[in-house]
């Protein structure tokens, strides 16, 4: 008897608190997440990174046996030197030709600020500078992700929305069925041409890089994670690229255009109405009802438009069904307006 009160209890509680419930195990699955990946990092990179360091040391003793004019500490000095000079996008490697502050590089620089991707292989010299990136940055940062956000909604209209409706009425197909269908097509176009095709094109055009770090670069670059350790353009000669200004701006366009596809891909999967109903597991409770009837809604103004649409030929035989909105007015109206009846003559007519 006190078991099943207790198990009765736990079952109460569990289905009470449901979403809370699945909003800590998604915390913990995430933490979880974190742990591995540290960990897996840890046993690839660790390896690779003590032998390049015993390099760094083998590398260090042969230059001062083979030089003895040269102490350790004036060595010292100067890699420090090249190290700082480095981090802030100043090589010591044919740094009389190329310049990281021409207008292009400069229009590169901004692109890669506003978008977030920020490589970090060139940042700001001077005080004026980085005053004027920290005041650049609050402004366009925000304005950026307006103006993405205007641009992949009136993308999503032409390339998601419209063509699953379309389908589903033209096939008789449900709506979750094509939209998993669609975004698994949209997803494979974006990666064929935006991450597949531009890697091969940098493999030709970069000397020290396979295939496999130009579509990492890719990669990174569109997912804004922009660590900075491939950036194109920096280890080229002049006789791979002729023109490296218009590569430069070349490369702006593309990372700029591949983000808005990229957007446009995690929008549409994220409006699949599977993960709607996953999201809504660990929404509270106000938020999932008040989600719920903003879908209801939504769905019932489709179904409308749809019904009252004038190239539907079904129109002329069938009455029009109005959208909830209008419902809503027109219960209002009939509220608000007293009771006439009809007068006599006319009330015979209709009757006739």
């Amino acid at each position: 008897m006190v078991r099943s009160c207790t198990v009765g209890c736990c079952a109460r509680f569990v289905e009470r608190h449901q979403s809370a419930l699945n909003f800590v195990v998604l915390v913990a699955g995430y933490i979880l997440y974190l742990i591995v990946g540290a960990g897996i990092f840890s046993a690839i990179e660790l390896p690779y990174e003590r032998e390049l360091r015993e390099e760094l040391k083998a590398a260090r003793q042969d230059f001062l046996s083979n030089n003895t004019c040269v102490s350790d500490a004036r060595l010292e000095e100067l890699l420090a030197r090249t190290l700082e000079a480095s981090n802030y996008g100043v090589s010591v490697l044919g740094n009389d030709t190329n310049h990281n502050w021409d207008f292009v590089s400069s229009l590169f620089f901004t692109s890669t600020v506003l978008t977030t991707t920020g490589y970090g292989h060139t940042v700001p010299l001077s005080d004026e500078g980085k005053a004027f990136c920290i005041f650049y940055s609050v402004f366009g940062i925000p304005v950026t992700l307006f103006f993405l956000s205007a641009v992949v909604q009136r993308i999503m209209a032409l390339v998601t929305r419209r063509p699953v409706s379309y389908f589903h009425h033209r096939w008789a197909v449900s709506k979750p069925k094509l939209a998993i269908i669609h975004a698994t097509c949209l997803a494979i176009i974006t990666t064929l041409f935006f991450l597949l095709i531009p890697a091969w094109i940098f493999v030709s055009l970069e000397q020290d890089w396979n295939f496999l770090e130009s579509l990492y670069f890719c990669f990174i670059s569109l997912t804004t994670i922009g660590l900075g350790d491939y950036v194109p353009g920096e280890t080229h000669s002049k006789e791979a690229i002729p023109h490296p200004q218009l590569y430069r701006l070349a490369i702006t366009v593309y990372l700029l255009l591949g983000l808005v596809c990229v957007l446009v891909v995690l929008e549409t999967c994220w409006e699949l109405p599977q993960l709607r109903r996953l999201r809504r597991r660990f929404y509270e409770e106000n938020v999932r009802e008040l989600d719920s009837e903003t879908t209801n809604i939504i769905d019932k103004d489709h179904l409308s438009d749809q019904l009252t649409d004038p190239s539907d030929h079904m129109t002329d035989h069938q009455p029009v069904i109005p959208s909830v909105s209008e419902q809503a007015a027109s219960l209002r109206q009939d509220k608000s307006t007293p009771y006439t009846p009809a007068s006599g003559p006319s009330a015979n007519g209709k009757l006739r």
